[in-house]
């Protein structure tokens, strides 16, 4: 994509998100797999809608929300680790969403304390 870090992985991991959510629902697992989608490719949206923000606060909001989708995400693909044996690396896809979830909550935070120093 070429636009940012976590734009990069976002994007990448949303494409392994669809693929996942494809074999969920080719064993009928269609709820867990719609949330899992929503909550998945929103991760990217959200950096990419950020990313091209109004200002610093619009691009605060856009990476809180992402960053609350790549939790939601986590929990979704936690509970698929728990409940089925699934093909598929869903402990690797587990752990992309954990790194995720740092650098995201990094940037929030870096964020969040350089609006609060102007």
């Amino acid at each position: 994509m070429g636009t940012s870090i976590i734009a990069d992985k976002t994007f990448c991991f949303s494409e392994r998100i669809v693929k996942c959510c494809n074999l969920l629902q080719s064993k009928k697992e269609f709820v867990i797999s719609n949330q899992l989608l929503k909550s998945g490719t929103s991760i990217g949206a959200n950096v990419i809608e950020g990313e091209y923000g109004q200002s610093k606060k619009d691009f605060l909001s856009k990476m809180n929300i992402a960053l609350k989708e790549a939790k939601e995400t986590e929990y979704w693909i936690k509970l698929v680790i728990k409940t089925k044996s699934y093909d598929g690396d869903w402990d690797s896809l587990l752990n992309d969403c954990t790194e995720i979830v740092k650098i995201l909550h990094s940037i929030v935070k870096t964020t969040r304390n350089n609006l609060n120093k102007k």
